[in-house]
């Protein structure tokens, strides 16, 4: 080729196209390999929510919710949980410095580029109970408006003007399977060039190789995601001690290029890997009736109201409440030895409270129609992509009277049976609750705690009321399955997010970003996240690398 890059960037993910967009403003010239199509530019981040990490932002204070970043540092300190000395110490600093950009330059930094988060910030991640331990403390989710493919778009536009002005070349369907590396630096890639497709984002593609490569620069950033889609590999490392058994049934919340290839590829070239164990898997997934890659899942993003129960038909302890404690209910929900719950709510809960996560999902938003959005997110009814499922989504028991839904879920079920006047006790006894001012059910406590925030009490949850109660049937079950999502470790990388090796020195020539760093450092998050911090990770981890190439390679 004739084509001399400064810098390889390995996967055109949202990391790939922030460094590159970096490295085109300090007038480097940057070869980008991904081993899909171009029309998947942006990777995994074009199918998300777009939900973004703020702190103290302007929209949180126009809902009245107070923030700091001492609070928000709190919160995710005693949502990481950092234990480990080698392994947690680049995590630890990258984590401090990301929650400071997300107290700071963050919003400007992306309102500048042109994105706009929707008025109503959303409150994730609530949390296992203790003020000090796991949780948000406030919202902090903010909705990208325009969701993933907006966030890919502020980045996408500059690195293709940067194509069209020389800075940039594109090399897909080149699958890297070797770093170079010459006295001890990372000096280019090596790796097969597949056959060429023109199929639609996010379909599976072929691995038929009709060629090779070898391309050199003076550095190589490895921005090639995680191992979401790598069944095997999630097994592999499923932290059995910590969790409980990997589960038996999986669906993949990603499409099937997060293959984790490169993670491998890293460590034979010398790079350290660490908190292989750490994950960000989902328990509220749900086939899609409609897929676009294999095994393709889709997260249902809950208010706090629908009632759970595991499998065998038992209400999960508190705090086990619908977007509370990812991590604890996943624990809660295999140590039953099964892979799967069910949740019951009424017609009255799906319409206020049920969110799909995917860009692809919220089409109202994705397409930045305000009428649409209104009409369909306040108005009467579910959201069309949500009652689309209730309709066709294998996961799904709709009845008017609980014994057919109780016969409906029994033949859903993967495990035992559950008996109907056990369910029907326990959701009465819950039902009896909400006749009193001052409940004892934990869960109708949370609920009132939830309706004092602004944005949950207008768009979020529903009125407490009676599950059994006809006025606000009909009645739903559906059966969660568990979803492969996010890889929580990775590359080791220091604060310019450059490799460190496994004896602790800074790998020449060879940096990292986004989530096969962990998002930052080999684990920013450390044992949990509290969401929104995703794209923002692979933003912020995308941006030292490309800032700090800038500068050095002068």
């Amino acid at each position: 080729m004739t084509f001399e890059p400064d810098v390889i960037v390995v996967g055109a993910g949202l990391a790939g196209l922030v460094a590159t967009h970096e490295l085109v403003l300090a007038g480097r010239r940057v070869l980008v390999l991904d081993q899909e199509n171009r029309n998947n530019l942006g990777g995994q981040a074009f199918w998300s929510l777009g939900g973004l990490f703020f702190v103290d932002s302007p929209e949180q204070r126009r809902m009245g919710v107070k923030d700091s970043y001492e609070l928000a540092w709190q919160d995710w300190q005693g949502s990481a949980g950092f234990d480990r000395d080698q392994e947690d110490h680049w995590g630890r600093q990258w984590a401090q410095a990301y929650v400071r950009f997300a107290a700071g330059e963050k919003r400007q930094y992306l309102h500048d580029l042109g994105l706009r988060v929707t008025p109503l910030v959303g409150w994730a991640e609530r949390g296992g109970g203790p003020a000090d331990g796991h949780g948000n403390s406030v919202p902090r989710f903010h909705l990208t408006w325009g969701t993933g493919p907006e966030v890919v778009r502020v980045f996408q536009e500059p690195v293709l003007n940067g194509e069209k002005r020389g800075l940039v070349e594109f090399a897909f369907r080149h699958q890297v399977d070797e770093i170079v590396v010459e006295d001890g630096a990372a000096v280019g890639v090596r790796g097969t060039v597949l056959e060429e497709t023109d199929l639609e984002r996010g379909k599976a593609s072929s691995r038929t190789k009709v060629g090779d490569f070898e391309f050199r620069a003076r550095a190589v950033v490895v921005t090639s995601g995680g191992i979401g889609h790598n069944h095997e590999l999630i097994r592999k490392n499923w932290p059995t001690d910590r969790m409980g058994p990997a589960p038996r049934t999986m669906i993949s919340g990603v499409p099937a290029h997060v293959d984790g290839r490169m993670i491998a590829i890293s460590e034979a070239a010398g790079a350290n890997i660490v908190n292989r164990d750490r994950m960000w898997n989902y328990t509220e997934g749900i086939h899609n009736w409609n897929p676009i890659w294999p095994d393709h899942a889709i997260r249902i993003i809950p208010g706090p109201s629908s009632l759970w129960f595991d499998a065998t038909g038992r209400r999960l302890p508190s705090p086990n409440f619908p977007g509370f404690d990812t991590n604890g209910t996943m624990k809660a929900i295999l140590a039953t030895g099964h892979d799967y719950s069910w949740f019951v709510l009424t017609q009255s809960i799906i319409e206020k409270e049920f969110a799909l996560s995917g860009s692809e999902q919220n089409p109202d938003i994705t397409g930045k129609d305000l009428k649409l959005t209104l009409t369909g997110r306040l108005g009467k009814g579910a959201p069309g992509p949500v009652e689309a499922f209730k309709e066709h989504g294998v996961d799904f028991v709709v009845s008017d009277n609980l014994r057919d839904l109780v016969d409906g879920m029994n033949k859903l079920s993967r495990g035992p049976q559950i008996a109907h006047d056990e369910l029907e006790r326990q959701i009465k006894a819950r039902d009896r609750e909400v006749r009193n001012a001052y409940s004892k059910d934990l869960q109708l406590m949370a609920v009132g705690n939830a309706r004092r925030y602004l944005g949950d009490k207008l768009a979020r949850v529903a009125s407490p009321h009676r599950i059994l109660d006809p006025a606000h049937g009909p009645l739903i079950a559906v059966r969660l399955n568990i979803l492969t999502r996010k890889t929580l470790g990775g590359l080791q990388t220091n604060l310019d997010s450059q490799v460190i090796r496994p004896d602790g020195s800074a790998f020449p020539g060879l940096y990292a970003a986004g989530e096969v760093a962990g998002f930052g450092g080999g684990g920013v998050h450390g044992y949990n996240a509290l969401e929104g911090t995703f794209l923002g990770g692979c933003i912020f981890s995308g941006r030292a690398a490309g800032r700090a190439l800038g500068k050095k390679l002068t």
